[in-house]
This record gives C-alpha cells, sequence and structure tokens, in this order.
C-alpha cells in the first residue's frame, strides 16, 4: 500500500496504531478478484469483503441454485456497521478542491449499506427478501436473526447471511480515537493489544473482514442432504435506553437480550454450555456484559459449567461483521466440540471470581448450545442461540 505525505502526517497523528487488517496479497482474499477485476471496479471494498465471504459459504453449503424456484426462494440479508468512510473522505477531498467532475459515477453505489446484500443478490439470482441491517456492533448479528425470522415466516426457504466491514482509515481510526473507544497503551506490542476481560485493557483494536453463513429451513436442509452444522434456536434483541456509547453498568440491556433469546429457545440457562462474549476489550463494556452473564446464568456461571471466552483477542473488532464471526465461532465451537480461548487474559478483572473465568485455553468439551452475544452503539443488543442437531 503507497500512502502519499499528506496522508502518512494523518496516521502519525492518530493515538491509536493498531490495527486488524486483512492482508494484501493474503490467500484468502484476492484483490484482484473480487476488487480489481473489470466485474468489481465499482465496489468498494466492503463489498468485496462480502462477496468473497458468500462465496466461501454457498460453496461450503453446496447450494448455488440454477433452478428458478430455487433462487426466488434464497434470499440475502448483508449488514455493515458503517461502510465505507474512505469513498466518503475521496469524495469530499473532491468537493473542496473543487473537482466535482472526477467524482465517480459510482459514488453512491460504492457507500450504500444494502450494496453488499444488492451485489450477492445478483451474483447469483437470488430473489428471495433482500435485507440490510445497520446496527452499529451488533449489524452481524441482527442481520443473521432476521434472515431467521424471514425464513420462520415462510418468506424464504434459504437466506445468505451475515456482516461485512472495511473502516480501517484515517477519518474511521480518528472517531474512534476522539471518543477514547481505541486501545492506545500497545502500540509497540500490536499483538497484545486486544485484551477482553483483562485489567490491562484500555480499548478496542479496530478491525476488517466478513462473516456469511447460509440459513436454511431445516426440513428443506435434511430432504437435499446438507452438511448441517448447528440450529439457530433462540434470538433475542433488546435496546439499552441509556447511552449512546456507553452500556449500563449492570447490562440491563444485555440482560433482557441474552434472557429473550433463551426464551424463544425454550432452554433454561443451566442447558448452556459456552458463550462467545461480545467483549471489545473497553473497561465499561466488558465488566457490564461480565455482569450481565452473571444475572443471566447465576449459578450455572459461577460453579464453572459455563464455558465463556472473547474471541476478539484473536481477531480484534469488526464492528459491523463483528457478530456474524462470532456466531461462527460459536457454531463451529458446537460442531467440532472445543471452546475457543481469549487471548491476551493475564490479569482477568475482579469482576470475575470463583468458577467463573474466561477460557484461556482452547477447551475440548461437548457443547450442545452456545449463545452469541453483540452489543452496539446506541445501546442496540443481539444474541443468537445455537443447539446441535445431534
Amino acid at each position: 500500500m503507497v500512502l502519499n505525505q499528506k496522508l502518512m502526517y494523518t496516521f502519525d497523528q492518530l493515538t491509536s496504531k493498531v490495527a486488524a487488517v486483512v492482508p494484501y496479497g493474503s490467500s484468502s482474499f484476492d484483490e484482484q478478484l473480487w476488487l480489481n477485476s473489470k466485474e468489481h471496479r465499482s465496489i468498494a471494498r466492503f463489498i468485496g469483503y462480502a462477496l468473497c465471504a458468500a462465496d466461501e459459504a454457498l460453496k461450503d453449503a453446496n447450494w448455488i441454485p440454477t433452478e428458478q424456484d430455487e433462487k426466488e426462494q434464497t434470499g440475502v440479508s448483508l449488514g455493515a456497521g458503517i461502510g465505507s468512510i474512505s469513498d466518503i473522505l475521496e469524495a469530499s477531498r473532491m468537493i473542496c478542491e473543487k473537482n466535482i467532475r472526477r467524482l465517480s459515477p459510482f459514488f453512491i453505489p460504492r457507500i450504500l449499506i444494502n450494496m453488499a446484500s444488492g451485489h450477492v443478490s445478483m451474483k447469483y439470482g437470488f430473489q428471495g427478501p433482500n435485507h440490510s441491517s445497520v446496527t452499529a456492533c451488533a449489524t452481524g448479528a441482527h442481520s443473521i436473526g432476521d434472515a431467521a425470522r424471514m425464513i420462520q415466516f415462510g418468506d424464504t426457504n434459504v437466506m445468505v447471511a451475515g456482516g461485512t466491514e472495511a473502516s480501517i482509515d484515517a477519518l474511521s481510526i480518528a472517531g474512534f480515537c476522539r471518543l477514547r473507544a481505541l486501545s492506545t497503551k500497545y502500540n509497540s506490542k500490536p499483538h497484545e493489544a486486544s485484551r477482553p476481560f483483562d485489567c490491562g485493557r484500555d480499548g478496542f483494536v479496530i478491525g476488517e473482514g466478513s462473516g456469511v453463513m447460509v440459513l436454511e429451513e431445516l426440513e428443506h436442509a435434511r430432504k437435499r442432504g446438507a452438511k448441517i452444522y448447528a440450529e439457530l434456536r433462540g434470538y433475542g434483541t433488546s435496546g439499552d435506553a441509556h447511552h449512546i456509547t456507553q452500556p449500563h453498568i449492570g447490562g440491563r440491556g444485555a440482560v433482557l437480550a441474552m434472557t429473550r433469546a433463551l426464551k424463544q429457545s425454550g432452554l433454561h440457562p443451566s442447558q448452556v454450555d459456552y458463550i462467545n462474549a461480545h467483549a471489545t476489550s473497553t473497561p465499561l463494556g466488558d465488566a457490564a456484559e461480565a455482569n450481565a452473564i452473571k444475572c443471566v446464568f447465576s449459578d450455572h456461571a459461577t460453579s464453572g459449567a459455563l464455558s465463556l471466552s472473547s474471541t476478539k483477542g484473536a481477531t480484534g473488532h469488526l464492528l459491523g461483521a463483528a457478530g456474524a464471526v462470532e456466531a461462527i465461532f460459536t457454531v463451529l465451537a458446537i460442531h467440532h466440540g472445543i471452546a475457543p480461548l481469549t487471548l491476551n487474559l493475564s490479569e482477568p478483572d475482579p469482576i470475575f471470581n470463583g468458577g467463573f473465568m474466561p477460557l484461556t485455553a482452547s477447551k475440548e468439551m461437548t457443547i450442545k448450545s452456545g449463545l452469541s452475544n453483540s452489543f452496539g452503539f446506541g445501546g442496540t443488543n443481539s444474541c443468537l442461540l445455537f443447539t446441535s442437531t445431534n
């Protein structure tokens, strides 16, 4: 990546200098294929990530329908928290410099959040529901939960669902820095910067990427012999009604969302084996979530029977894609019987006591049910509860 001197100077001013970037030229994301080909030159990076992740998900699900009725019964629900701020920044610069004629005719289509869903549906000809959630860091989870409800209501049989984000740019980072939301203490030790639940945490590490899964009506999946990883049994949502960026210290919104997911699933709290926490590595947010989990799961949490971790120690915080990526972690934990660890947890917050402690090493265990938590600015909360189909 080549930066001009002005842009390099801008990044030098940022107090947080750590980011979880999708590597350029990585084997998992081919820029020439998803961003720079003739077909895709009009799309922004967050859309390219969604196209790549959707392609992988559909191939894994062995669901790329060719019949018209199957395409009409397949929908897309992909959201993003921010979208392409870099495109907006560049367009603003052109306007300020009175170079409006250089503004791309694709500027608006590049920045619209729903274009991730739009491009995926157009690529495969899917004519079922075409939906996008924009709920900050709960976006990915809301997108999956909303998709499940569309299937439940009979709107469609299959949904391609998840979240995507590509906001590692000077303006986005500067904005989060001004909110004092990002980690600044570990600029010289980037691998240690994202440390959920740790006493030394001082903010999240901004990340990018996409997580997409294929949701399918159960009998439809069984009939075609689909590979089924888990069943989505519960979807709970709530609002904090408290503050634009800070959660209630008792986690009352999180309590409501988890309780509603449990109620919909028909499971008792003692039947949940694993929780993938939202825990972003912010001092207040992690503590509020821990309080909420103790409130909902009480003795089940403190007895040590409930396994808990935050995978953001490994991935950073993918904003609008976080909920989808972490839902996938939860599904894979159930499928493989391995609860993932929390990285960089060397001194757990005193809020943990007794048997209630986040995992610091991956744990092989039977996981029949797992909960994935996602919370966002504006006090928006979403929880997904998955169970084994065995």
